[in-house]
This record gives structure tokens, sequence and C-alpha cells, in this order.
């Protein structure tokens, strides 16, 4: 039943109807139920959302506070400590005094680059020297790589200046013996390479050059003659060589020639370039700016001739997206990378990738340089590198590659890593690096000054421009060399002071070309650095540590005869030293032959191991210390 409501008026009603009674009714239990399930559901339905709300509220609030700025800290000062260098203890410089001996020594070579005011690119950048010994007596003389005037700028009554050669006495003092050698010719001369390349017992002379190189054949008796035609080692007659090496890549006996070149080069091509400095108006150019070239590569035939395998040898690199060539080369260094009784080629380019060309036995090379970690910076970049030389400086026997490098671009110390054929460059921890990076370097190169056994490096400096300090404060024209010690540990290198090695070395030059020699026998390592345009500095290594040393001189037989690539271990207590017979080195220069070994306080050695070019080894017994030790190569 339903409960009957309050009915409304009636349409026609004037008033409002009277109510009927109404009785209390009993409850219905259907409608009871359906009421009590209303209600139940309105409550749970007002929970749901009173719930929802709840959880909309909890999640609102939740990412609000995830997404809430954090609050100012509490400003608070923390004091702050220094930040301090480990505590390792540091190897005191040695102290080894290097004199200036030019005038006394009887050296009185100028250099003469040609320079008249127009400014052409190669008077900026020779002359290079060497020690060797012309004569056979047992000293290594001196020779030096001359410029001459340009054409139509020779001042009047000016004689032509000629390459000069000094002979020594064995005591350090030197005689010119230029006039009537045959080497008293005039050149734009660069640098040069120096080797008996047919084994007649004397030691020839090569000499690059600006158009034109030349060959000496060493006639003893103090008498060259040039050989360059009937050798065919010329080149083409235009171009701009620079640093060269004597080496036998092909393991005959017979010592072939490698040859850098620079730049696509002429006095007009320089005038059209017309390079100029803000503030100095014309200036020496950039080597970005000349077209790249090709090296040489010269076979040894025997019988006193060449043959040019440059293009079959594997030698000419040519940039990849042009097609013209790459190479902008001063300095080589042949070294063994691998190990396998080959030498291989390192070249050292100014402004683009260096190269790497390994040996493939065969005649040919193989160019690596960007998978050996050569090629480049750690960066990926190239620079401008100019000298260069090679060696195992560590106690871990792990080959070092210097290459000097542009003002502003620290000296790259390449050194093998545990892959075969892969470097890296450790200059900045080996110490090499940051010391560096100011100065120009040219020369560089590992030898071992203090006699302790470890090879320490030196570094001839100078810049392109004379006038560069007016565009650039922190540059010299003329700076000072670079001498480090090698500690023995990780920095290995340390920059020597003044007051450790003598005011003389760092005496500013415009440095170039640089080399060692013990010239007065006494057993350790004197230096000449060269200079563009002005005389060179003969410095004597006045040691007095007490170090005793080893010296070994030799002689091939089924090898070439300046066993050139033969390498000398020498084991002292627990270390092993190594070296390598190898003239070329630095810039534009070459170093005498016989290989030195400090020995420090040792007075005895465990053993004495020579591997020959010919593969041959052969051990000595009781070498004798502190003298001069010449091995021959036994059949």
């Amino acid at each position: 039943m339903s409960v009957e409501k309050d009915k409304p008026l009636a349409p026609n009603a004037t008033g409002p109807a009277a109510p009927e009674p109404r009785l209390p009714l009993a409850p219905d239990p259907d409608e009871e139920t359906a009421h009590y399930d209303d209600a139940v559901i309105g409550r749970a339905f007002r929970w749901s959302l009173v719930a929802l709300v709840m959880i909309a509220a909890v999640v609102t609030g939740t990412v609000l506070w995830l997404k809430r700025e954090p609050a100012a800290p509490a400003a608070r000062l923390t004091p702050l400590a220094a930040p301090q260098l480990p505590e390792t203890p540091i190897a005191e410089v040695p102290a080894v005094r290097f004199t200036d001996i030019t005038r006394k020594a009887g050296i009185a070579f100028v250099h003469n680059n040609g320079a008249y005011g127009d400014k052409l690119l190669p008077e900026s950048m020779g002359g290079g020297a060497a020690f060797f010994d012309f004569n056979n007596d047992g000293f290594p003389d001196l020779l030096f790589v001359n410029g001459t005037d340009w054409p139509g700028h020779v001042p009047a009554g000016k004689q032509p200046t000629t390459l000069a050669l000094y002979a020594n006495d064995g005591h350090g003092h030197f005689t010119d013996v230029t006039a009537g050698s045959g080497l008293d010719v005039s050149l734009y001369g660069m640098g040069c390479a120096v080797g008996d390349y047919d084994n007649d017992g004397w030691v020839d002379v090569f000499v690059t050059g600006v158009y034109g190189n030349r060959l000496f054949h060493n006639l003893g008796g103090g008498k060259f003659a040039d050989v360059t035609e009937q050798a065919g080692v010329g080149g083409s007659g235009k171009d701009w060589s620079t640093s060269a090496a004597f080496f036998d890549y092909d393991n005959d006996g017979r010592l072939d020639l490698f040859v850098c070149n620079y730049v696509r080069w002429s006095k007009e091509v320089d005038f059209e370039i017309g390079y100029k400095l803000v503030g100095v108006g014309r200036a020496y150019g950039q080597p970005r700016d000349f077209p790249g070239v090709f090296p040489m590569l010269f076979h040894n035939e025997g019988n006193g001739r060449f043959k040019d395998v440059s293009a079959a040898s594997g030698i000419q690199i040519r940039n990849a997206a042009t097609g013209v060539p790459t190479a902008k080369s001063l300095g080589v260094v042949p070294v063994d990378l691998d190990g396998d009784g080959w030498l291989d080629l390192i070249v050292a380019n100014d402004t683009v990738q260096n190269f790497v060309f390994r040996n493939q036995h065969d005649g040919t090379f193989k160019e690596i340089g960007a998978a050996s970690g050569i090629a480049f910076d750690s960066y990926g970049q190239t620079r401008g590198a100019m000298g260069i030389d090679a060696a195992r400086f560590r106690e871990d026997g792990a080959l070092g590659i210097a290459i000097g490098n542009f003002a502003n671009e620290m000296t790259a110390l390449y050194v093998a890593q545990d892959q075969p054929l892969t470097f890296g460059d450790e200059a900045i921890t080996e110490g090499l690096g940051p010391a560096s990076r100011l100065l120009l370097k040219f020369g560089v190169f590992f030898f071992d000054y203090d006699l302790d056994g470890r090879l320490d490096v030196l570094t001839a400096d100078g810049h392109l421009e004379p006038e560069i300090s007016q565009v650039q404060a922190s540059q010299t024209y003329a700076q000072p060399a670079q001498l480090f010690w090698n500690c023995g540990r990780t920095p290995c290198f340390v920059s020597v002071p003044p007051a450790k090695a003598g005011t003389d070395l760092f005496k500013p030059i415009v440095g170039r070309g640089s080399a060692f020699a013990d010239i007065d026998g006494d057993g350790d390592l004197d230096v000449v650095l060269s200079q563009t345009g002005g005389p060179p500095l003969l410095l004597r290594n006045d040691q007095a540590l007490g170090h005793h040393w080893l010296r070994f001189k030799l002689v091939g037989t089924r090898s070439n005869r300046d066993a050139i690539g033969a390498e000398v271990c020498v084991r002292v207590g627990a270390k092993e030293l190594r070296r390598t017979v190898m003239p070329t080195r630095s810039y534009l220069s070459q170093s005498e032959l016989p290989l030195t070994f400090g020995l420090g306080k040792s007075a005895q050695v465990e053993a004495v191991e020579i591997r020959w070019p010919s593969g041959k080894t052969q051990s000595l017994t009781s070498p004798k210390l502190d003298a001069l030790n010449v091995v021959t190569e036994s059949e």
C-alpha cells in the first residue's frame, strides 16, 4: 500500500481544503528495508567522498611536498684549507755546471741566414750542426751548416759564406779546417746527416738545403768530394729539405737515406701570401699558408749509387679529401718501435699530423700515426712540431718519443702503452709539459748529463719573429734552453734551474739545432746549440759527481760499418739500460755515434749485450769502466 500525500488545491477552489484525518500507520517491512538500504548507501557514498577527498589531498600534498623549493640552509662559515701536495720526497737536482767555451775552444763560426728585410721564411728555420769523427782520430769533430746571402742582396765585397768544419784535438779545442776540405761550398743549407754509406771506414756527409741537397764523400785525409749527381740524391732542385737520416731500413748492411721536405716554397709565393703582424708589418709566414710536399727515401744500391724509392715505399701521404701532399716535415728519428729488428720512422710535421712509418720488412712502410696515438695531441689537434728524439728513458723500459713544439704548445712525450704500437702523451704526468709550454722548441734530445744512468732532456729554443715581443708580451725572439733532470720516479722530469747548471746554458739565443758528444774524453756529454743568424753555443759539461760510466764505439761487419740501429743493453744490478746507435736526433742535427752509459756510483756491470742490425746478438764480458770500448761485430 502507499501513503496518500497532501492533495493540491482544486483548480476551482477558493480556499484550502480541510485536511483529512490521518491515522497512525504500521510500518511496512519492505519499505523499512528499502529506507535502511538507502541510508547505508548514502552513508557509504558520503564516506567514499570523504575518502576520495582525503586521498586526493594526500596525493596533492605529496606532489607539492616533492616539488617544494628546498629551504635555504642557515648561513654557516666553514674554514677552508689550502690544497697540499702529497708528502713525497723529491730528489735533489744535482749540481752540474755547463760552461760556455765557444770562443775559448776556437769556434768562430757565425750563421748567415741571408736576412735583408723581406722576411723570407727559410731565414727563420736554419741551421743544423753535427758531431762526427771525420778523420778517424777518435775525437768528435764539429760541422756547422750555413746559409748564404740571397741573390741580388750580397753586400759589396763580402765573400760567400760556406759550411764550417772544425777538427777536435781531443781536449775540447777545435781548429777551423774548412778551407780546402771540399766542404767549403756556399749553399742555402739547413741540416745534415752523417754516415759511412759505402762502408769504407770514413764517415760521409749529406747536407740539406733550399733548392738543392749535397752528398759529400769522405776521401780521408780531411778531404771530401761532392758526389751528389752520381749518387742520385740531389732531389728535384725545387725542394726545401730540412732534417735527414742515414739508416738501414732493409738490413742489407748498407745505409739508406731519408730526407724531410718542409713546404712548397718560393720567394714569389712568400710575397703573394704576404703575412703580416699587427703593429709590425711584414712577418715570417705560417706553414699553414704554404702547400705540403712529400719526403724522400733513397735506397742504397751499392757502388755509391742510390735509387729514389719514395713513391714505391709508401711514404708519400696525401690528404684524403684533396689528394694533395700532406707532409710539412722538420724532424725525423729512425727507431725500432715494435722490437722486431727493423727500423721504423717517426716524422715530426709542422701544423699537420705527425707520421709513423712502420717497416713492413719488404721495402715498404705503412703509415700508422693516428692508430699509434702519435699523430695528434691528446685532443686530436695538430701542433707545430720541430725536433724529435726517441729513447727508453724509464726504468720500466718504456719507449718515449719527445717532440719539440711551437710556442704555447707543450713539448710532447709519447710513451709506449701496454698495447703494442700504442702511445699516450704523458708530458704532463712526467713533468715535461707545463714547464715547456711557453717557449718555442726546436732541438730536443735525450742524454744522461749527470751519468746517473737515467736519460735527461735538453731543448734548444728560440722564436721565429724578431719583433714578436711587440705583439706577444710573453714571448721573446732569443730564448733560453731548457734542461730537465730525470729523477727516476713519476713525475720523471724536473726543470733544472740556473743555480744547478750555471747561467751559460740558459743564455738566451735564437736556438735551432742541438747535438751532444764527449769532446774532451772525460766521459760526460758536452753540448752544442746552434742559432739562426748568430754564433753557436758550445757548452762543456763540468760535472764532478764521481759517477762511473761506460762508452761503446761499435763497428759493423755484416751490419753497416757505423752500426747505426744497433741496440746495446747494459745490466747494472737489477736495472737494464738500453741505448741505440743513432746520430739522427734533435732538429737538423747529428750527435756522436759512440754510446754513453752513466752508472752512477756502481763500479761494475753484470752483463752487456749487443743486438746488431744484422740480427746477430753479441755478449761482452768485463768491459772497461770509465773508458771507451771499441767493439767489432763478430762473424
